[in-house]
């Protein structure tokens, strides 16, 4: 007598793709293999980069990411939808256009949006139109948001000077002011996780849905792997609102990964290298 076959979920990521697998489409998948999930990809760009930065940063034409999205929805029912660098505005329409067409398919609450707009060496990953297709056509269509203190002043245009990045004590609020802007456009259940490494202790912030703010301590690891963080966070948290967590359980989940696959660690290159995705398979 033979069993079933095990079946896995299945969760895609929209992404660029990193040389260094650091960062992006491969870090990405690593990470859902990590929690048991079958990964399917879509590139979005293609870099030039290594540990040491971004050299080169190539979108690809928006003809073929579409083409990608509906190839891979025609064949496999998809869990969850991890959005990432996105690259370009004609690319970042093509994503909110497949979203909304799938509206129906698709649960909004596990469409997790990492709003990639500078790589960590500072070079610009989203052109000024792509920025504004992440406010007024992805903000509607997902169910998190998973900024950085920098990324969350630019999309709620916070009074913070160029270079600088937002101060804990203005974090909240400015969270508060993306729900706002979300809930203008019809999405009135945005959870928005806000990344604290820039901060001085790397606390994460989150407004759930409903509107209860928690704050989720944060431990320093030292070390130089720092690369790719918020595309394993987003990642992480994904693979446990798709194994049916809430959305502070899926949060603190994430974060305690990112911990320890940062304090797991191992050289790779010159830089800042990537944390040890699969630390759970050592």
């Amino acid at each position: 007598m033979t069993s079933e076959p095990r079946v896995r979920p299945i969760a895609l990521t929209i992404a660029g793709f990193d040389p260094s697998s650091g960062a992006g489409i491969t870090a990405d998948l690593k990470t859902f293999s990590a929690f048991g999930i079958y990964g399917v990809a879509c590139i979005s760009a293609l870099t030039v980069q290594s540990t040491l930065g971004v050299r080169a940063v190539e979108p690809l034409p928006a003809v073929l990411v579409r083409q990608t999205l509906q190839c891979l929805a025609e064949d496999v029912e998809l869990s969850g939808i991890k959005i990432g660098m996105l690259g370009s505005f004609p690319v970042a329409s093509e994503v909110a256009s497949f979203l909304a067409a799938r509206s129906g398919t698709i649960a909004r609450e596990r469409v997790v949006l990492d709003p990639v707009l500078r790589s960590s060496s500072g070079a610009p990953l989203l052109d000024l139109d792509g920025v504004r297709v992440l406010r007024e056509m992805l903000l509607p269509r997902v169910g998190w948001i998973t900024p950085n203190t920098d990324e969350l002043a630019i999309l709620t245009g916070a009074g913070v000077p160029a270079g600088d990045s937002l101060q804990r004590e203005q974090v909240p609020a400015a969270a508060a002011r993306l729900k706002e802007i979300a809930a203008r456009q019809g999405n009135g259940d945005l959870n928005v996780l806000v990344t604290g490494g820039h901060l001085g202790q790397p606390d994460d912030f989150l407004l759930a849905a409903s509107g209860e703010p928690t704050w989720l301590p944060g431990e320093k690891v030292v070390t130089n792997a720092t690369h790719g963080t918020g595309c394993a966070l987003s990642s992480a948290l994904l693979c446990g609102l798709i194994s049916s967590l809430n959305s502070l359980q899926a949060a603190a989940g994430a974060k305690a990964y990112v911990t320890e696959a940062l304090r797991s660690s191992y050289p790779v290159g010159k830089g800042k290298g990537p944390m040890n995705h699969l630390f759970r398979f050592d």
